[in-house]
């Protein structure tokens, strides 16, 4: 009952928060925000499954929903924000709210983060993807459909294919380190970047909101198994950026030091950085502490390779 309440809490202070940024601004000045956000470019919005998708979660998306309003069921698809051209073809990374797969907080996880890779000449391809409702398959197969996109459109958008990572917070973390661990080649990360992300199903240390969301609550060992990401890592995949706090309470640290050890297991280059303060759900908020020490810290990591 604790892990549920904490779910709930976790939920409720996330969308009173994307309300209360969505309250203060109108159309207009949603769009001087983003276009401050985004500080260079080339913004577009892609529909990620044109043709129709290849799988199914029930639900209908006629319609699509704007940053800031309903966020429990948004119509996949990419915002995505190119740097200024270069001579040299940028990175670009796939960004994966969290939401413990029953909302999208696309606002510190996701909108927010433009402003930081558009300075490092990276692009960032903002997903929305479509949540569970009871289909497993569902999230993984929009992450590797964004990564087809963005391959796809390389040459175009001076990005190099070779060079596509993917990000994820929270659950989104758990959703990008599923595709680090799962991806067939052709749609495999070049890197990951985690922040106080759930990784294990195992329920004495999984956030089990994520866990009950994605896999259900009477879900199998085989399962848990499957979807437990420290248990899913070989030699191929890709290097990893982690971030946490401490005094996280809502996703037990455990589970990123478990990843971080897997990956090292196996001579996967990560970092891993831990935080005193900051809790859970920090995002690229700047009136957390340690923010300007994160973004320093991601940006010297970022230009490691």
């Amino acid at each position: 009952m604790k892990k549920i309440f904490v779910f709930c809490t976790t939920l409720l202070m996330v969308g009173m928060a994307q309300a209360q940024l969505s309250a203060n601004l109108n159309e207009e000045s949603w769009q001087q925000y983003l276009n401050k956000a985004y500080v260079t470019g080339n913004v577009m919005d892609v529909e990620l499954w044109p043709n129709g998708t290849p799988n199914s979660n029930g639900v209908v998306y006629d319609q699509p929903v704007k940053a800031g309003q309903g966020t429990i069921d948004m119509k996949p698809g990419l915002k995505v924000v190119l740097p200024r051209k270069s001579d040299k073809p940028s990175k670009a990374v796939v960004v994966c709210p969290g939401g413990g797969y029953a909302m999208l907080a696309t606002m510190h996880e996701g909108i927010m983060w433009n402003f930081f890779f558009g300075r490092e000449n990276v692009a960032t391809i903002m997903l929305t993807y479509r949540l569970p409702h009871g289909n497993h398959e569902v999230p993984a197969s929009d992450v590797y459909q964004a990564i087809r996109i963005v391959k796809e459109h390389a040459k175009e958008w001076n990005i190099d294919p070779n060079q596509i990572g993917v990000m994820g917070s929270s659950a989104g973390g758990h959703l990008a380190s599923t595709v680090a661990t799962h991806a067939a080649d052709d749609v495999r990360p070049a890197f990951q970047i985690l922040f106080y992300p759930v990784i294990t199903m195992d329920k004495r240390y999984t956030h089990m909101g994520t866990h009950d969301n994605l896999i259900g609550k009477d879900a199998t060992p085989e399962m848990e198994t499957l979807y437990s990401n420290e248990k899913q890592v070989t030699e191929k995949t890709p290097r990893a950026f982690i971030v946490l706090a401490d005094d996280d309470d809502v996703v037990p640290s455990i589970n990123s030091a478990w990843y971080f050890a897997a990956l090292k297991d196996h001579g996967v280059p990560a970092n891993m950085h831990v935080y005193p303060t900051g809790g859970h759900g920090f995002g690229n908020s700047q009136s957390w502490k340690y923010n300007a020490d994160m973004l320093q810290n991601l940006s010297d990591w970022l230009n490691s390779f």
